[in-house]
């Protein structure tokens, strides 16, 4: 970016920089990628607000990117899946005498072209699934994808094989769960906690597999994730903690996300991808008929990628009056 300001007045802006003296942090927030500090200048008071910049894109850059990094260390690994912290200005060091790591870092490895159309940045369209299109379309498009192994390390950690020493919680048996930390989080920044709960059961897909009479168990999950969580980190109070799943979710075995409230709110979020537990809950108590009545009987309305499978193999052949081939699911 191209500065405007006169050269001698750039130069002096720019030495007023160094002088800042802290006197204390006022805010940290976007999930600790904005921080806002009080302090002085020469004995005046001063603020200085500061972010992450945006990542320069040019061609050259990228391309050295990965290479450019230092002091790589590895959070945790499963299966395909990998999560980093990184440097990329090993001149300064903490009070550690180490370099303070400034980006968090996720590796897939080997990816899927379901991994690259998840990331791109693409259009979006809001579909509204009925009851009958879930059981024609787009039930048949889950199994299918379960039948693909893209289960595997969820399964790796249910059966004990990975990751068993960031579990949280857990409760064993037909209603077992255990709690423990999503890969997007870095584990330190308290105001972008996020974890995840998973449970045990396989028959439970996405929140369309919540039957009323799955009430009580919904309800004792969210209490004892809640309580799990502020015992862990009694900084935080059980009102600023949020618990939602996600329709259509990224892989299909139900999970709750439970994050802090003043995690920034991106797309993951968002209205048409998140459903919020609380809301989830109550649904299933006002629903009316036989026992077996649940999620798989309402319309969800959500939001999905143009290059996602569900809008090019379900909702656009639908959308065009074409016909659905199940068969290329």
């Amino acid at each position: 970016m191209t500065s405007t300001t006169p050269p001698d007045v750039a130069a002096h802006v720019e030495s007023l920089i160094p002088q800042f003296q802290l006197t204390r942090l006022l805010n940290s927030d976007q999930a600790g990628r904005r921080i806002s500090l009080q302090g002085t200048i020469s004995s005046q008071p001063a603020l200085l607000i500061a972010e992450r910049a945006a990542f320069d894109t040019s061609t050259p850059t990228l391309a050295s990117f990965s290479t450019s990094l230092r002091n790589i260390k590895n959070l945790g690994a499963n299966d395909i899946y990998a999560w980093f912290l990184a440097n990329s200005n090993p001149n300064f060091t903490g009070e550690n005498g180490e370099p303070p790591p400034d980006f968090k870092l996720n590796l897939i490895y080997p990816c899927t072209e379901k991994h690259i159309k998840k990331y791109e940045k693409q259009g979006l369209r809001v579909v509204t699934e009925t009851p009958e299109i879930y059981a024609k379309y787009v039930r048949p498009y889950m199994q299918r994808q379960r039948e693909k192994g893209a289960l595997n390390w969820v399964f790796n950690i249910i059966e004990g094989r990975t990751e068993q020493e960031d579990v949280m919680y857990r409760e064993h048996g037909d209603e077992g769960f255990l709690l423990l930390p999503d890969l997007n989080w870095d584990r330190k920044t308290l105001g972008g906690l996020h974890l995840l709960g998973l449970v045990e059961r396989r028959d439970i897909w996405s929140v369309r597999d919540l039957k009323r009479v799955m009430v009580e168990w919904v309800k004792h999950m969210r209490t004892k994730m809640i309580e799990a969580t502020v015992k862990l980190y009694p900084e935080i109070e059980k009102d600023q903690l949020k618990l939602y799943v996600h329709y259509q979710p990224t892989y299909y075995h139900f999970h709750i996300h439970i994050v802090h409230v003043a995690l920034e709110a991106g797309n993951t979020q968002a209205t048409g991808k998140a459903l919020g537990l609380e809301n989830i809950i109550s649904q299933l108590e006002m629903l009316t008929g036989e026992s077996n009545a649940g999620m798989q009987d309402v319309s969800l309305t959500y939001h999905l990628g143009e290059r996602s499978d569900l809008w090019e193999k379900v909702y656009l052949p639908l959308k065009e009056g074409r016909e659905v081939k199940i068969e290329d699911f």
